[in-house]
């Protein structure tokens, strides 16, 4: 992990003073009494295993100690739309560029990537096509207006997560990292069980961390830790209570085959 400032990074500059040079001292096996940990009941629902596996953690962070306030933070971040996808459009072409500008690379721009791509398709992409990689191409630059009312909007994020912590008292938010585990399909492609949990802590540029919650047929579900901006000291040492507590990680077995289906 790494904590500081990168002189081509605007944003990181307001974490200066911020950041601590040892987080490892935030990680003790104590319990969590006097913690307020706000859980996203919308997960109380869905797939009935992923909703076991949630359903056990929260038991066990309450035997742990901590206080349960249920929240609603998904509902919230529903306001936002498809603006963080615009964002990530935009900056992924921008900065693809930018690096390909300067890297000793015969292909200098991400169309020039694309069309690399397609005039080697059978090698390239034997599977699937590059459909994202063409929609950030076509996204409009840095300067434009739709780019800049995406980026109020997404950063509107942590508005609503720090309302929700401070109305609540809360610590923590916790909730399942993804839900049902995704198979490698080589048809269909990845399954989406439609969230995410890292991405409102994303959008906000607000401090995520996942640890294992549990396996479903040997695939992982992880348990997902977020909090308002700096405050990674609480959002670790909650999560190293519940992981050491918990001890759900097994080691990969790189399982060639799963009777688990991702898409029931």
């Amino acid at each position: 992990a790494m904590a500081g400032v990168d002189e081509e990074d605007l944003a990181t500059k307001s974490s200066i003073g911020r950041t601590q040079k040892d987080y490892t001292k935030f990680l003790k096996k104590e319990d969590l009494k006097g913690k307020r940990i706000g859980i996203e009941k919308s997960f109380l629902n869905g797939h009935e295993g992923v909703v076991g596996l949630y359903q056990s953690a929260i038991n066990k962070l309450k035997e742990l100690g901590a206080e349960i306030i249920e929240i609603s933070l998904l509902a919230e971040m529903r306001s936002i739309g498809n603006a963080s996808t615009i964002v990530l459009q935009t900056e992924f072409k921008e900065g693809v560029n930018a690096y390909l500008a300067k890297a000793n690379a015969k292909v200098k721009t991400l169309t020039e990537v694309i069309a690399f791509n397609k005039a080697n398709s059978t090698s390239a992409m034997p599977y699937f096509k590059q459909e994202t990689l063409e929609a950030s191409d076509k996204a409009a630059d840095l300067n434009s207006q739709i780019y800049k009312d995406a980026v109020a909007k997404t950063v509107s994020s942590q508005k609503i997560i720090n309302d929700l912590m401070e109305k609540n008292k809360l610590d923590v938010i916790v909730g399942t990292s993804f839900g049902i585990p995704s198979l490698i399909d080589l048809f269909n492609g990845d399954y989406s069980s439609g969230f995410y949990f890292a991405s409102p802590a994303a959008m906000a540029g607000f401090p995520h961390i996942t640890v294992p919650m549990g396996f479903i047929n040997e695939l992982p579900v992880g348990l997902s830790f977020i909090a308002s901006a700096y405050q990674e000291p609480v959002v670790l040492s909650t999560a190293f209570i519940y992981e050491q507590a918990t001890k759900h990680r097994k080691a990969p077995k790189f399982i060639k085959n799963s009777n688990f289906s991702s898409g029931v």
